[in-house]
C-alpha cells in the first residue's frame, strides 16, 4: 500500500493556528516592548525620588499623582509632617464650603483691630488700629498670597477650627489635623501643630480638582484663589507658563508644599514635605518639582514609544 498523502487533521489545525495567531502575537509584542519602555520611564522617576528622599539632609515625603493615568510615585508619604501655611488649604476649603451653603457671606466686611492681630508673614499686623475693614473673600486672598497670619485666624474665628477638622474627617483625612491658630508658641512647645502627611493633602487638592468638595462656582473661586502668583518652591519648578494652584508653608526647620500643576495633557498633583531640616528645604522641593515636571512634560507631549510628537 501507498502512504497516503493527506495531512493529518492535527498537523492541519496546529498550522491554522500558526497562521492566524501570528500576527495577534506581533501586535502583542509590541504591545508589550511599549509598556515596557514607559514602565522603564516611570521607574527612572520612582528610582531619583526615592534617592532624593534618601540623601536629603533631614526627613522628606513625597506623592505624586498623574491625574490622568492615576499612577502615583510615593516616598514616605504616609508619614506625619507639620504644615505650617499650607493647613490653609483646608481652611480655605472650608470657608468656601461654608460660603456655597449660605453660612457665610464671602462680602461681608471685618474691622481690623490690632488686638486680633499677630507677627511673621503678611501686612494686615501693619494696619492702624480700627483703620479698615476687609471683606472675608479679600481676607482669603491675603492668606494664600501673602500667607497672612492675621487674615488667616480672623477667618478661623469666623469658619471654625472644629469645623475644618470635621470636614477633613468626613473626606477621610484623619491625618490632617488644624491644631492651632498661626503664631501661637505656647501651642508648638506643647506639640499643637497643623499636620497632615503628602497622601492626605494631596488626596485634598485632588478631590478639590475633580470637583468633588465644592459646586463649580465655588471649585473655580478656590483654585482661582490658589492660582494667584505667589514666591513658593513648587511653583519654581514650574516654567511660568504653567498654571499652578498651590499654597506653601514654612516654619523653621520645616518646610512643604502641595497642589496642582495644570500640565495641558498631563495635569498631576505634587506634595512635598520636610522637617528636621539643618538649612532651608525650599530648594530641594523646588528640584523635586523640577525632576516631577521634566518627567510628566516629556510624557505629555510623546506617544507610548517616547517618540516626541506635535
Amino acid at each position: 500500500m501507498k502512504p497516503s498523502s493527506k495531512i493529518p487533521c492535527r498537523v492541519v489545525v496546529i498550522l491554522s493556528l500558526l497562521i492566524f495567531t501570528a500576527p495577534q502575537f506581533a501586535h502583542a509584542q509590541q504591545e508589550a516592548s511599549a509598556v515596557t519602555l514607559a514602565g522603564n520611564f516611570s521607574a527612572k522617576l520612582a528610582n531619583t525620588l526615592n534617592h532624593t528622599a534618601a540623601d536629603y539632609d533631614g526627613v522628606m515625603g513625597i506623592y505624586v499623582k498623574d491625574l490622568t493615568s492615576g499612577q502615583t510615585f510615593s516616598v514616605n508619604s504616609d508619614a506625619i509632617f507639620p504644615q505650617a501655611s499650607s493647613i490653609k488649604i483646608p481652611l480655605l476649603i472650608e470657608l468656601m464650603r461654608q460660603a456655597q451653603s449660605g453660612k457665610i457671606n464671602l462680602n461681608t466686611r471685618v474691622d481690623i483691630h490690632r488686638a486680633g492681630l499677630v507677627g511673621g508673614s503678611g501686612v494686615l499686623q501693619f494696619f492702624s488700629d480700627g483703620g479698615s475693614s476687609i471683606s472675608i473673600h479679600d481676607l482669603a486672598v491675603l492668606m494664600v498670597v501673602l500667607s497672612d497670619n492675621s487674615a488667616t485666624n480672623l477667618l478661623i474665628d469666623r469658619v471654625g477650627m472644629s469645623n475644618v477638622n470635621s470636614m477633613l474627617d468626613g473626606l477621610g483625612l484623619h491625618n490632617t489635623h488644624l491644631a492651632r491658630k498661626m503664631i501661637d508658641i505656647a501651642a508648638e512647645q506643647s506639640d499643637r501643630e497643623n499636620r497632615s502627611t503628602p497622601r492626605e493633602m494631596a488626596a485634598l487638592v485632588e478631590q478639590l480638582y475633580a470637583g468633588k468638595l465644592l459646586d463649580a462656582e465655588h471649585t473655580k473661586a478656590t483654585l482661582e484663589i490658589l492660582e494667584y502668583p505667589k514666591d513658593s518652591p513648587l511653583r519654581a519648578g514650574v516654567p511660568e507658563t504653567i498654571t499652578v494652584a498651590e499654597k506653601p508653608g514654612s516654619l523653621n526647620g520645616a518646610q512643604c508644599d502641595t497642589g496642582i500643576v495644570f500640565l495641558a495633557g498631563r495635569p498631576y498633583v505634587i506634595s512635598v514635605m520636610t522637617t528636621y531640616n539643618r538649612t532651608d528645604g525650599n530648594s530641594a522641593i523646588t528640584s523635586v518639582s523640577r525632576v516631577v515636571f521634566d518627567y510628566f512634560d516629556r510624557l505629555a507631549h510623546a506617544n507610548s514609544y517616547g517618540v516626541q510628537v506635535p
